[in-house]
């Protein structure tokens, strides 16, 4: 065994194990995370099982746990954030590509694995979810929302785990060893409780999405989690490989099991299975099931009490919503238009007298926008890292937004970075003039601005700008037509080099999607209508045209990402993607 650190994504350091059998090594690697409260060492007699002994194996300490020296996180999505962060470190250090990992997760680490294949969309060769947390058993009345109001009044408040050995395995060596294991953690922040459980509900409703070989271990007596939800989450997913086994008599703690073998031998097959296995493109698969659920949004019923608030939102905005700036912005221009981005922006209540910034303070905070700005604030961080990574290589930087709107990120980086261009597009001639506006109040002449369509190839070929840094922001999630998106990718492939930098956002998932269809309107005066992307499907769309995905960043609540990607290709055989194929196939309305 070889121990070490790794630097994950807010450049702290997590520790780590590695367990290889050079004799009889496969190439593959074995990912084994460990489960709430416990750590890496308590892994290792998995990772020498006699099943396991081709692969190289790999594990590591969650903040807070064993070896690494690092509170424990408040927010669960940071411990999705450091799984992306390890594999990455994984691969580098191995030369490997994605696809040679499969991932062994037990317990709250089900939901991280199930979080970052669902939001991620990593091309890993499959995952074992061992008695998945998605839902934890809490035994107290009304534990869950007494628990989301005390972490308000109280944000680092711990609570010490209801879990005792005995309720884990019927082992009892194994019971004595946890018992006396003096590197199991018995607290956990409250918030990260609380965030796990919001984010478990999210992914479970959602695993359609999820397209990744999947097996899931369920004990058929735990006590400490709820077994039938990871039936419904399997249900829902959309992988052609998939298997669940119910594990009679098995207590929680499944790998440390009496009968632990059991198990263990279902993983190492299924491993097996999924290696030897060419996964298939599910993209079309994933695109129909969004496109069901668009479908119900614009022609399906509502339940009468959801109408009847509905309704009473939009009255409420017709008679009142002039009061506040927000929405007034948004009754004039529509609420996807790039005036109501900018305002969402600056985050600053305006309206009419004290109750007017009152009622837009409550439209500013509404979830969606809060997304839109945690989006924008890592579009920022991608963005300069990419300006950084050039200027290194004495490059000069030519960053072009296709559809910008105002662009005022992009004011704040012209302003920053005087040496860098910037060309910024818009079908909205009042975007345009306010970018204009903005960058003449700020003396800027480094960042200029043109009415422009993105989806016409024309404004491509004529363009005589020449980027290497490519923004799209914000705008494909508005249109449901892949092959409409494909012919401003297309475009862009037409205009750029090898090499060229690309980012683009997502969003994957909204909480508000029926609310913003039926209370709010877009540029175009109708329903604002969104046919969401799985990151999969966006992802694949710009592998098919050549761009390399490097990197991603995502909100806490999974609602938006902004990923980046190198174009490349020749480093995929299906760049010449046909998009007549596109429109025949994914075309939708």
């Amino acid at each position: 065994m070889q121990t070490g650190t790794f630097s994950s994504f807010d450049n702290n350091t997590l520790f780590y194990r590695r367990w290889q059998n050079k004799e009889m090594n496969n190439g593959k690697i074995l990912l084994l995370l460990h489960r709430g409260h416990e750590h890496s060492l308590r892994l290792e007699q998995i990772a020498n099982n006699q099943a396991f002994l081709g692969y190289t194996i790999y594990s590591f300490d969650n903040r807070g746990h064993g070896m690494t020296d690092l509170s424990a996180t408040f927010e669960f999505m940071d411990m999705v954030r450091d799984l992306d962060a390890f594999v990455q470190f994984v691969c580098r250090k191995e030369d490997k590509q994605q696809d040679e990992i499969f991932v062994v997760a037990n317990s709250v680490a089900g939901v991280v694995a199930s979080t970052w294949v669902h939001d991620y969309a990593p091309q890993i060769n499959g995952m074992a979810l061992v008695a998945p947390a998605f839902k934890i058993k809490l035994y107290v009345p009304f534990a869950k929302p007494v628990l989301t109001q005390a972490v308000k009044a109280f944000p680092t408040l711990n609570i010490t785990s209801y879990v005792k050995s005995k309720y884990l395995t019927h082992d009892k060596n194994e019971q004595q060893k946890y018992d006396s294991d003096e590197l199991i953690t018995p607290h956990i922040p409250a918030r990260q409780l609380t965030t796990l459980l919001e984010t478990g509900e999210r992914i479970v409703d959602d695993a359609a999405m999820i397209t990744v070989p999947t097996l899931v271990l369920s004990a058929g007596k735990d006590y400490v989690v709820d077994s039938k939800v990871q039936g419904d989450f399997y249900a829902r997913l959309s992988s052609e490989n998939k298997r669940f086994v119910l594990l009679d008599n098995f207590f929680h703690g499944v790998l440390y099991e009496k009968n632990a073998q059991i198990a263990i031998d279902e993983i190492a097959k299924f491993a097996a299975q999924s290696f030897a296995s060419k996964q298939s493109c599910l993209r079309k698969k994933l695109v129909n099931i969004a496109q069901q659920e668009c479908d119900q949004i614009s022609y399906g019923t509502l339940p009468l009490f959801t109408n009847m608030n509905f309704l009473l939102q939009r009255t409420s905005m017709k008679y009142l919503g002039f009061l506040s700036k927000g929405m007034q912005v948004g009754l004039q221009y529509g609420f996807d238009s790039g005036v109501t981005l900018d305002h969402v922006y600056k985050n600053k209540p305006q309206g009419v007298g004290a109750i007017g910034r009152f009622i837009d303070k409550g439209y500013l905070s509404s979830i969606g926008w809060k997304g839109i700005r945690q989006r924008k604030i890592h579009t920022i961080k991608l963005l300069e890292e990419k300006i950084h990574a050039l200027q290194a290589e004495g490059k000069e930087v030519n960053i072009l937004d296709i559809a910008g709107g105002p662009a005022r990120y992009l004011i704040e980086i012209a302003n920053k970075y005087r040496n860098v261009n910037i060309q910024v597009r818009d079908y909205q001639i009042q975007n345009v003039d306010q970018g204009w506006l903005l960058a003449k109040e700020r003396g800027l002449n480094n960042i200029s601005y043109s009415q422009c369509d993105a989806f016409d190839l024309n404004n491509y070929k004529q363009s005589d700008f020449k980027p290497n840094i490519v923004v799209i922001s914000g705008v494909f999630e508005l249109f449901p037509d892949n092959s409409l998106i494909s012919k401003a990718i297309e475009g862009i492939c037409s205009m750029i080099d090898n090499n060229t930098q690309l980012i683009y956002t997502g969003q994957p998932w909204h909480p508000q999607l029926h609310q913003i269809a039926h209370v709010l309107g877009n540029h175009q005066q109708s329903k604002w209508i969104m046919r969401r992307r799985s990151q999969y499907e966006l992802d694949n769309i710009f592998a098919q045209f050549g761009f390399k995905k490097d990197n991603m960043l995502i909100d806490n609540w999974g609602i938006f990402t902004v990923s980046t990607a190198t174009f490349s290709p020749n480093s995929t055989q299906s760049v010449n993607v046909s998009l007549t194929d596109l429109s025949e196939s994914e075309s939708v309305a």
